[in-house]
């Protein structure tokens, strides 16, 4: 039978205190306030948020490691952290739309979560990615409602203060002049050369057009959540207390109220209580799946991976969707310089059709050959990253009722005509930019899909072969008020008591951009609604 929390001295003879990653290891009871599962963009926030009220406690679980690995600080060294102990290394299932591959899935695996290991690109996206969340029956979370939030999180400097912050723990900057490589403003000179316009701040009034990312990157090194959010307090709260290594297996219930959650941890099983809330901020592959495996989801698939049903929700898990990202690969005749932040500075979002109420389109501008695991480039290079808002929906399901079985991840790339035929014309566009006088002077030329393939059918084999994951899954436990919906605009998940939902799951559709901002303020919010219904 799993044990639970005993007496603080039971705690540490565990083994189980200081350097397992263990903070608050002398004020561990039986009994929490809240349990926030998952350390990742969500969670750091709303730990560090609910554990400013000094008078509630707070349990952190995390099912990865801390995050002291060295790599964790260093801008360009993500893509060296994926396969790694602080990732989850997950695969989708075959793609149909992607010629029956399956494709890697990282997901972060440590405090600050997927925050810790992304390409640390800060964007918000457009004022129209949330006026439909509430246009589709999500009230408060139009971009108006969001704002206070976004500037909440954020410290910067020289920027509109109608839109940005400058007291929040989040400190997103574009690349400085020294660490800038000469490569981003090439893209940028390309981009107005070939007819788009500039944006002097993607995070501000202009919110579409070419410009420099704000990135998290603060004094030189990454800033995760953890960093941002979390580091700064856990030695001052007494009522926060942070696992990690402790991998949540199912939710706890009394009736139709989650009153904890039982964890793996150091080769036992232990239970935590909540006294308020539990708060599940796992992402969109690990939400869906600890709910699924606590009973939680449609009933048939439920019963199929050999789970009992507790409540029957068939929303949990469907509607996973995330933008699909192709790359059009240039060689360069000069030496592109080693990048001294994350490959990506600079970027292009646009409307393929000018009727659209804001951007579907993206193009990252990468400082080096960036291909899928199947293809080879030449090493001196760049890309284009082409990225589209999806129509495509997937979902997360259990293959079985063990915990330890990774998840049946399915995001649909490409299974929507519509995403291959934007993809299609940004690869276009793509191509008009590297054609242009500022690339010319570097020598660029196409290697992939090369220049020579001009035919839609060789261009549609090439998305097939090539297209992958931007890393940006949502949906899963998507926020509404419909029968596929899992979660209210409270967050609290339909139909059962002391529970909810806060992450990047819970967007009913994916914002144009890069998801991390996004994750981080669903947790501001979150944290205000929930310390509301304390109140």
């Amino acid at each position: 039978m799993p044990k639970a929390f005993k007496a603080s001295k039971d705690f540490e003879e565990s083994g189980l205190s200081g350097a397992s990653g263990v903070s608050g290891a002398s004020r561990v009871s039986g009994e929490f306030d809240y349990i926030v599962v998952g350390a990742g963009s969500a969670g750091c926030v709303l730990a560090a948020r609910l554990s400013e009220d000094a008078d509630r406690t707070v349990l952190l679980l995390e099912a990865g490691p801390p995050d002291t690995r060295p790599e964790l600080s260093v801008p360009p060294a993500w893509p060296a952290l994926q396969g790694t102990e602080v990732d989850h290394a997950y695969t989708t299932v075959p793609q149909a739309g992607a010629g029956g591959r399956a494709i890697p899935y990282p997901r972060g695996r440590t405090l600050g979560g997927s925050s810790a290991i992304n390409a640390m690109v800060f964007l918000r996206g457009h004022r129209h990615d949330y006026d439909r969340w509430a246009a589709a029956g999500c009230a408060g979370w139009d971009f108006d409602a969001l704002l206070p939030y976004f500037r909440r999180m954020e410290t910067t400097t020289g920027r509109d203060p109608k839109f940005r912050g400058d007291s929040g723990p989040m400190r997103p900057a574009p690349a400085s002049a020294e660490d800038a490589n000469p490569l981003s403003q090439v893209f940028l000179d390309g981009a107005v050369a070939a007819g788009h316009p500039l944006t002097d701040d993607f995070n501000g009034a202009g919110q579409e057009g070419a410009g420099w990312l704000d990135l998290s990157i603060a004094d030189g090194r990454r800033q995760s959540t953890a960093d941002a959010y979390l580091h700064p307090v856990r030695a001052e709260r007494p009522n926060l207390t942070v696992l990690t290594d402790a991998a949540a297996r199912r939710l706890l219930f009394d009736g139709n109220r989650c009153t904890g959650v039982e964890f793996r941890r150091a080769g036992e099983t232990v239970t935590a209580r909540a006294g308020a809330e539990v708060i599940v901020a796992s992402g969109a592959v690990d939400s869906p799946r600890l709910l699924l495996l606590s009973g939680i989801g449609p009933a048939d698939e439920l019963r199929q991976a050999g789970i009992a049903v507790r409540h029957d929700l068939p929303g949990v898990g469907r509607n996973l969707h995330d933008h699909p990202l192709c790359p059009v690969v240039y060689e360069a005749t000069r030496p592109v310089p080693a990048p001294k932040t994350n490959l990506g500075e600079t970027s292009l979002l646009w409307r393929s059709d000018a009727s659209l109420p804001g951007p579907d389109m993206q193009l990252m501008f990468i400082h080096l050959p960036y291909v899928p695991p199947t293809m080879e480039a030449p090493p001196n290079g760049f890309t284009f990253g082409v990225a589209t808002v999806p129509q495509s929906r997937g979902a997360v399901r259990l293959a079985d009722a063990d915990p330890d079985t990774a998840p049946l991840i399915d995001p649909g790339f490409l299974d929507a005509e519509p995403d291959i035929r934007r993809l299609l014309h940004g690869i276009e566009v793509a191509r008009e930019i590297a054609a242009t006088g500022p690339f010319a002077r570097w020598g660029a030329h196409e290697v992939l899909p090369g220049a020579p393939v001009t035919d839609e059918a060789d261009l549609r084999r090439y998305l097939t072969a090539a297209t992958g994951t931007y890393f940006h899954p949502v949906g899963s436990c998507a926020m509404g008020t419909g029968p596929d919906a899992v979660v209210a605009p409270d967050l609290t998940v339909h139909g059962l008591e002391g529970l909810r939902v806060a992450d990047a799951s819970v967007m009913p559709t994916i914002v144009s951009v890069n998801t991390n901002p996004a994750a981080i303020v669903i947790a501001e919010k979150a944290a205000d609604l929930i310390r509301g219904a304390r109140a």
